[in-house]
């Protein structure tokens, strides 16, 4: 059967305002549009989560629940782990392996540089920069979580908002 982990970087967000901690930004009027675009197109692909784990910053938090409500995930069902916030590739693997085997489909939201590392750790494929609102869906050939490891992974998608934008704002 294998497994499938779905990498959700969060929606677009200004810069911190004077004195304002990097973890309390919220989306910006372009997170607010791309999240609930990228759900409905998570939601068309019939991705459908066994779990989803985020970053609990608010930025996250918020791309969170929009991804949520197009998926018809109840967000009071989110694992919210301060560990993913500003997480390395170690810490994203040890949150993977340590994933339960009952899961199939896991849904990670959070943040760059780390996902991008962590995609191409997985993978050995350079993918460079995953955009705001960026999902990258990696499938591994294993049952069982733990076994996730470099180069374990194949990438089948790699979709970003600007890609469905027809002619609006991009990034």
């Amino acid at each position: 059967m294998g497994k499938l982990l779905i990498l959700i970087r969060h929606g677009k967000s200004d810069v911190p305002n004077l004195g304002q901690k990097d973890i309390d930004r919220e989306l910006n009027h372009r997170g607010h549009s791309d999240a609930p675009r990228m759900g409905r197109k998570l939601a068309e692909m019939d991705l459908k989560p066994d779990l989803v784990v985020s970053s609990p910053s608010i930025r996250t938090t918020q791309t969170t629940e929009y991804i949520c409500e197009q998926i018809s995930y109840p967000v009071d069902k989110v694992d919210f782990q301060e560990d993913i916030y500003e997480a390395s590739v170690r810490t994203l693997l040890r949150l993977v392996n340590e994933l339960d085997n009952s899961l199939q489909t896991v849904f990670i939201v959070g943040h760059n540089p780390g996902f991008t590392y962590f995609s191409e750790y997985l993978t050995g494929k350079e993918i460079g920069n995953i955009p705001t609102c960026g999902v990258v869906e990696l499938a591994f050939e294993v049952d069982d979580w733990a076994l996730v490891s470099q180069n374990t992974a194949s990438l089948k998608h790699f979709i970003y908002p600007k890609m469905f934008l027809n002619g609006e704002e991009g990034e």
